[in-house]
């Protein structure tokens, strides 16, 4: 296998990125005012074929229904796996961008919502592009086999294990290496990762609490799932901070609590939907444990007519970044950036499912973030204790400065990919 790529090798390949810049900021600011739903990613799909197409891949299309494979095949050598993720959010964007999403669609409950990139998917998706159509436009430069992947529904958790199951593993190589990397709050220009896990594993619960519905004059003759589940939400505040050791981690979160539908009656039912962070498999079993002995126990304190329902709605797995892969990475990135632009980070709440495809093929696989925040304002944030006060991923103000993130991912990516196709 080809020792890793030098500088030099890295220099040949990002030679016409600035010339591409433009052209790039204009696909994502497209892309970005274009978002769609998970698994229905037909538009943004399209257009990463095409851009494939054009720049010499072989493309296979509707892979785990959206998802599109390019393969670059360029002499004996390695083969090297380079994943984005296409979806979007549900939620309304509210960053006053010029390009700012006003995209409405129909959710999978047959719901009109509206549809932003809140996540950083459009930056992905361009990242993907541009280092894909470097990389053919510098072959002299690399020996392997590229195989790009632009990923439907990784917000819903489907679409890796889509494409896997639409028979990934057998109708393209087996890649020697998975790379994939998020732009995440963070100083632009920087890149970020670790060794070990990089992001937790995380359960999504959909919890219906039945009672028995009356008048709100006379709460007598009710079983009230509206206090039921008051209770509930208070006691799973409980199972962090006082059943898991403070030298783990865990995050449980209700982000859904629905009941009833006017103020002066009381509802048969409730429903809460909870999610669960873990980055411990241990940790993991004894909090889903926890969530529905609490949720059976405040039912039957209550005198509910029924057991509550417990509904799994989506898991992510573990993702684990390979040491002699991340190592080799790091080195890459470092013998490229500037040392101030290279950091170690611990792992993230946050999830992905990006570790089924290294987890399927059973090959090594590293994920990194890309920081997306204007250097100024993030510092000034720190050295006032405000990081927190920064729009995350998921917020609707959530927005990366367009440069340096756009032409840092693109780097990334190239110098990644490198590391193990440049020549030795």
């Amino acid at each position: 296998m080809a020792e890793r790529t030098s500088v030099n090798g890295a220099s040949i390949v990002l030679t016409n990125l600035s010339k591409q810049l433009p052209e790039l900021e204009a696909l994502y600011k497209d892309i970005h005012a274009h978002p769609e739903l998970s698994m229905h990613e037909t538009r943004t799909a399209g257009i990463a074929a095409d851009r494939l197409r054009k720049a010499g891949y072989e493309v296979t299309t509707g892979v785990g229904k959206t998802g599109v494979v390019g393969l670059l095949r360029n002499g004996d050598g390695p083969t090297v796996m380079l994943r984005a993720d296409m979806d979007a959010l549900p939620i309304a964007e509210n960053t006053g961008l010029t390009y700012a999403s006003k995209v409405t669609a129909t959710d999978a409950e047959g719901n009109a919502v509206p549809v932003g990139h809140m996540c950083g998917h459009d930056m992905h998706v361009t990242w993907l592009a541009g280092a894909a159509a470097l990389l053919s436009q510098a072959r002299g430069a690399w020996k392997g086999t590229l195989m790009v992947i632009f990923q439907p529904g990784e917000e819903t958790a489907q679409g890796a294990q889509a494409m896997i199951d639409d028979g990934l593993l057998k109708r393209f190589p087996t890649p020697d290496v998975v790379l994939g990397q998020h732009v995440m709050v963070g100083p632009s220009g920087t890149v970020a990762g670790s060794a070990g896990p990089i992001t937790s594993a995380a359960d999504s619960l959909q919890i219906r609490l039945f009672g028995r519905g009356a008048h709100g004059s006379m709460p007598q003759a009710s079983i009230d799932p509206v206090v039921m589940a008051a209770s509930v939400v208070l006691r799973l505040q409980t199972i962090v901070s006082r059943e898991v050791a403070a030298t783990d981690a865990a995050v449980v979160t209700v982000g859904v609590l629905q009941a009833g539908t006017k103020e002066n009656v009381i509802p048969d039912e409730a429903i809460i939907k909870l999610n669960v962070r873990t980055f411990d498999a241990g940790v993991r079993k004894h909090v889903l444990a926890a969530i529905e002995r609490i949720v059976n126990a405040e039912a039957e304190a209550s005198g509910a007519p029924r057991k509550p329902e417990i509904k799994p709605l989506d898991r992510y797995p573990l993702n684990v970044n390979d040491e002699t892969a991340s190592n080799r990475i790091a080195e890459a990135f470092r013998g490229h950036f500037s040392p101030d632009r290279v950091k170690h980070t611990g792992p993230a709440p946050a999830s992905e499912d990006f570790g089924c495809f290294g987890t399927a093929w059973q090959v090594p696989s590293v994920f990194w973030f890309v920081g997306g925040n204007d250097p100024k304002i993030y510092a000034q944030a720190k050295a006032a204790g405000k990081l927190n006060e920064l729009p995350v991923n998921h917020s609707p103000q959530f927005a990366p400065i367009l440069h340096p993130t756009l032409e840092t991912g693109v780097e990334a990516l190239v110098v990644g990919a490198l590391a193990w196709l440049g020549a030795s």
